[in-house]
């Protein structure tokens, strides 16, 4: 699967990691009920959270997206009792990582997105999407160290 920005969407490119049992409906639903947040989002699903890979979200960013947001499981996890722990440790790890790449770690976000949680995954895209808009674009080659 080739996933890449929007190029017809205005503003930050926003790459989300979903849950495909947890958060996948609630995005879906955000979607279905025509709810506001930006065109440029662009959702991958995942089986749990705390299985994205650092080099996937570095990957993306390297590619082009502005920033990767990773709707994570929360307590609601089918698979792990520790999920949203491990998921927290991705972050921190790929946060190091990014810095160490030259990218801003504010590109980087994570939130717990229930099946019905429609209403808070938008508002969550509109305020990183917001976020996303005030903060530099790395400096040319900065990803690629």
């Amino acid at each position: 699967m080739n996933v890449s920005p929007a190029s017809h969407a205005s503003g930050p490119k926003i790459l989300v990691f979903s849950t495909n049992t947890i958060s996948d409906p609630g995005i879906d639903l955000a979607g279905s009920a025509h709810m506001h947040y930006p065109t440029s989002v662009v959702v991958i699903s995942v089986p749990c959270s705390s299985g994205v890979k650092p080099s996937w979200v570095i990957h993306a960013l390297e590619r082009g997206f502005d920033g990767v947001f990773i709707a994570a499981d929360g307590s609601d996890c089918a698979y792990l009792s520790d999920c949203t722990d491990r998921t927290g440790k991705v972050v921190q790890e790929t946060q190091r990582l990014m810095t160490e790449k030259g990218l801003d770690p504010r590109r980087l976000k994570m939130a717990a997105v229930c099946s019905v949680c429609a209403e808070s995954f938008a508002s969550h895209m509109e305020k990183f999407h917001a976020a996303l808009a005030r903060i530099e674009p790395a400096p040319a080659g900065a990803s690629h160290g």
